[in-house]
């Protein structure tokens, strides 16, 4: 799959942007603070319905309009797809495919697959497990869009049991009643998450390793990938083992209920629910220690990079190349790592990159230029200038 057309309106700082894109490498180039990031981060705004920046969707529309719009012609394979979406902050997004609105946003996950590497990423290794749970999640919905479904009735069920634990504390009789039918419906959603984001792990941990002794070199200690939970038999933060079971969701499941029932008097107490996948964390590991606080500025760096590379590699080998995207990143990177991730790229069916200077991207993914430059975006061999109305 690759973009080849682009458009956007009233997005971040573009008031309108009309560009044509093909497969390959394409370098967005430009100084700092041009928008260059912009463009990029519209095209995984198609993948995910967020942003890598920010966790609203407030600042993706330009200041003093409405709304923003996102419009991309995608080819996969013979066949076209042009998917839109309409950002209105406050109020439902709309999203619509080849013309037709589809009833439901989230719909759209899962069509369109972005595998992006930013600066940002460190905070994948060194950062809260919010980021964690979140790279996770993203990359679950990304492969079983289904689960976009249960994420969502999780993250509802999560927020009504907590009000109601709030109230319980006080009222109990009534109130400890309903919270048992709220029990049973985050334990079974919680199992089905549970056991989407361990097979997720099982699945990327042989990658993962692969991509950062390519990243790291030879004599590199190894990578590994592990699961804390608050439920024991979801993992204790462990590397997992090539070939270990993987739990099913009525195991998990039981064994949540089981855990909910030993900590009902402790979330009573402080008001909170207290178990389940909204407090677990993926275990980054170098050697046989965590990476959080052990690796080294350097050792973290090539961790999540080999994270990115891991990604792309678990989801072509699923019969898809996804669009990659790199951020701003190379001119960070040492020989090694830059060597690592253009070869990667340099593979993949479209790679679009920003930088704020041509120099600083490998010489072998110097292909198509889009200049980024005054509120202009121009395709130095097939201009597209900004403002041209041009429907994909």
């Amino acid at each position: 799959m690759y973009v080849r057309h682009l458009q956007l309106g009233s997005f971040r700082s573009w008031e309108r942007v009309d560009l044509a894109l093909g497969p390959g490498p394409t370098v967005f180039v430009g100084r700092n603070g041009e928008g260059k990031t912009n463009l990029v981060e519209a095209v995984g705004y198609l993948a995910t319905m967020s942003s890598h920046r920010v966790a609203g969707d407030a600042p993706m529309v330009r200041h003093g309009d409405p709304q923003a719009v996102v419009r991309a012609a995608l080819r996969r394979g013979d066949r076209e797809l042009l998917v839109e979406i309409e950002i209105n902050p406050g109020r439902s997004n709309r999203v619509r495919i080849n013309r037709n609105p589809l009833p439901r946003p989230r719909e759209l996950l899962g069509l369109v697959r972005t595998v992006l590497f930013a600066p940002e990423d460190l905070a994948l290794v060194r950062g809260d497990p919010t980021e964690r749970r979140r790279f996770l999640d993203d990359l679950l919905v990304t492969r079983m869009p289904r689960l976009a479904g249960v994420r969502a009735d999780y993250d509802r069920v999560l927020k009504q049991r907590n009000a109601l634990l709030k109230t319980a504390r006080l009222a109990r009789g009534k109130a400890i009643e309903t919270l048992d039918v709220w029990d049973g419906h985050l334990t079974d959603l919680g199992g089905q998450l549970l056991a989407a984001r361990l097979q997720l792990i099982a699945d990327l941990a042989p990658h993962m390793a692969q991509a950062y002794a390519d990243v790291a070199g030879e004599g590199a200690a190894p990578a590994g990938l592990g699961y804390s939970a608050t439920v024991p038999l979801a993992g204790d933060g462990a590397a997992v083992s090539p070939g270990a079971r993987v739990c099913s969701a009525e195991e998990l499941t039981a064994a949540m209920q089981q855990r909910v029932a030993e900590r009902r008097a402790d979330e009573l107490d402080r008001g909170m629910t207290l178990v389940g996948p909204h407090r677990d964390d993926l275990v980054i590991h170098l050697g046989p220690a965590p990476a959080k606080g052990f690796a080294s500025h350097g050792e973290s760096w090539s961790l999540a990079l080999a994270l990115k590379l891991a990604t792309f590699a678990l989801l072509r080998g699923e019969g898809e190349d996804p669009i990659l995207i790199l951020d701003d990143v190379f001119a960070t990177l040492d020989a090694e790592r830059r060597a690592a991730l253009a070869a990667v790229a340099r593979s993949a069916e479209q790679t679009l990159i920003t930088a704020a200077v041509l120099e600083d991207v490998p010489a072998e993914l110097r292909g198509a230029r889009v200049e980024v430059a005054d509120g202009f975006a121009v395709m130095v061999k097939d201009a597209v200038p900004v403002g041209e109305e041009r429907v994909p």
